[in-house]
């Protein structure tokens, strides 16, 4: 079994650099590897991986590394997309597949039903990133998907742990008891994580080794993902939390950490997916061969499962965009729904399902460890599932876009937010320039400001600093507060720059509205 694992850690590799070179993203052809496993003779019928051991092994480097790609300053401004689509639409999906598989598979009990709902409620942002990074999209759109994967995966866990206790145990599922739990839950799981990253700010500050350094942050997301369930809290949240208090935390000179620890968790995710997808496929080999004459039924059901997903996210984001962006005044509200019926297209077309969903399926049992109640029927739906919003806009969505021409829409978008930028970028430099004249500032420390304001436009266009770029702010600490007092003029001078935009005929207002928000977030030359 042990060569069974590496073999399909290595076949993962292979995938991604096929994927790379044929321009096709990484985790549909993930799904590919899952069927040819399912139908590859000689390989053992069912793996030995213990279903409890799924979820701590598989979620943990999940979590951690798609949230390391996020910040507090992004989460808190983007928590209307967070609360629309995360948790409001997770709900609503799970929900809906309940009733649906209810109706459809005689004899299964409701909360099964919603085990299942919950197992294919929430899309997978590292699917989405992949796909949606092949093609031209705006900026904005990606930046709602991002969001939209941040505390999905906490939501559906949520209601699937409560759905399978409730199954094993015969008890009903109370939708008061469920939000109280996740309350709850949620709650302890943030102070968990909370202390957890206060803990670990301690004894890397007392690690001079970085391969010590890297090793412990390896480790801790297993291990808040593990304290945090065994005191009854969220562990999903707990790890999410983790890993955006060590971001906000790092020092500027521990860039070049960042960036190898970055890439071992890339490295990490990919294996896991690809080991996720191939024992799957074992799984799902063993499925099919005990459905028997009853696979043409499980597979009619699982084709209803799969329109009602898919029916469900169109529906929420047409009302999304209609309610939201067309009869709202607030921008930051719209913000958070597409603007346009063809934004609401390429919403509903990403809606990808991935790790979250295989590693759910997998952990399927009772607490004897019998087989879990409609097991067979429930995998083979949340499968199916898995594999049609993978695959089918993972190869069809640069058509997509081509045909609705977005691209067009994003290249528009650009322009109109690069005149902005540039406006905003002459003013800082105006204003910078005579802050240096009158305070005569220190040679090095002017032109570590010149460095930082040049970076203002890129920033303001929507890209992230890189961590070489952030590294050199440790050079100019000993002029820190003459430095933070010209850089704070600099941006007071770009943002009247941009609100007067606002004001003027013909200059498009979501575009002012989009670098506004990018100038708020976060004090970008000081960051």
């Amino acid at each position: 079994m042990l060569l069974v694992l590496v073999g399909l850690m290595v076949a993962a590799v292979v995938l991604v650099g096929v994927g790379d070179r044929l321009r096709l993203p990484w985790p549909a052809l993930m799904v590919v590897l899952g069927v040819v496993v399912a139908l590859l003779p000689g390989l053992p019928d069912a793996f030995v991986i213990d279903p409890e051991l799924i979820l701590p092994l598989f979620l943990p480097p999940l979590l951690f590394a798609t949230a390391q790609r996020t910040s507090w300053a992004l989460f808190r401004a983007r928590w209307r997309t967070i609360a629309l689509l995360a948790v409001a639409l997770v709900l609503v999906t799970a929900t809906a597949v309940a009733g649906t598989v209810w109706l459809l598979v005689p004899g299964i009990a409701v909360t099964a039903a919603v085990a299942l709902g919950a197992m294919v409620a929430p899309p997978d942002p590292v699917a989405v990133e992949a796909v949606a990074g092949q093609v031209p999209i705006p900026r904005r759109v990606v930046a709602v998907l991002q969001s939209e994967g941040l505390f999905n995966d906490a939501t559906a866990l949520v209601v699937f742990q409560a759905a399978v206790l409730a199954t094993v145990s015969g008890g009903e599922l109370s939708p008061l008891g469920l939000g109280v739990r996740f309350v709850l839950g949620a709650a302890g799981a943030v102070l968990i994580g909370l202390g957890a990253a206060w803990l670990a700010r301690r004894v890397l500050g007392r690690l001079t080794d970085a391969t010590g350094r890297s090793a412990l942050t390896l480790v801790l997301p297993f291990a808040t993902y593990l304290a945090a369930e065994e005191l009854g809290a969220s562990g999903v949240i707990a790890v999410v939390v983790l890993a955006l208090q060590l971001r906000a935390g790092a020092d500027a000179d521990e860039a070049a950490e960042r960036l190898t620890q970055s890439s071992l968790w890339n490295v990490v995710e990919l294996l896991v997916t690809g080991l996720a997808f191939g024992l799957i496929g074992l799984d799902l080999r063993q499925v099919v061969l005990a459905a028997g004459d009853e696979l043409p039924t499980m597979l009619g059901h699982a084709a209803v499962v799969c329109v009602v997903v898919v029916a469900v996210r169109v529906l929420w984001m047409v009302v999304a965009w209609q309610v939201l962006a067309r009869r709202t005044d607030d921008a930051a509200a719209a913000g958070a729904a597409p603007l346009t019926g063809r934004e609401a297209v390429l919403l509903s077309w990403c809606g990808m399902r991935g790790l979250a969903t295989l590693a759910l399926a997998l952990s399927l049992q009772t607490a004897s460890g019998a087989p879990f109640p409609a097991r067979d029927q429930l995998v083979l739906i949340a499968v199916s599932v898995l594999f049609v919003t993978l695959l089918v806009p993972g190869f069809t969505l640069g058509m997509l876009v081509r045909g609705l021409d977005i691209d067009d829409e994003a290249d528009a978008e650009e322009r109109a937010e690069r005149e902005i930028v540039l406006r905003a970028r002459r003013a800082a430099v105006a204003t910078l320039e005579f802050e240096r004249t009158v305070r005569g500032l220190p040679e090095e420390v002017g032109t570590a400001m010149r460095e930082r304001v040049e970076r203002l436009e890129r920033v303001l266009s929507g890209e992230t600093p890189s961590e070489e770029e952030r590294s050199r702010i440790a050079a100019v600490k000993q002029a820190r507060t003459a430095f933070a007092e010209a850089q704070a003029s600099a941006l007071a001078a770009a943002r009247t720059e941009v609100l007067a935009a606002r004001r003027e005929p013909g200059v498009d207002p979501h575009a002012v509205d989009r670098v506004l928000r990018r100038l708020d977030l976060r004090t970008v030359l000081l960051d």
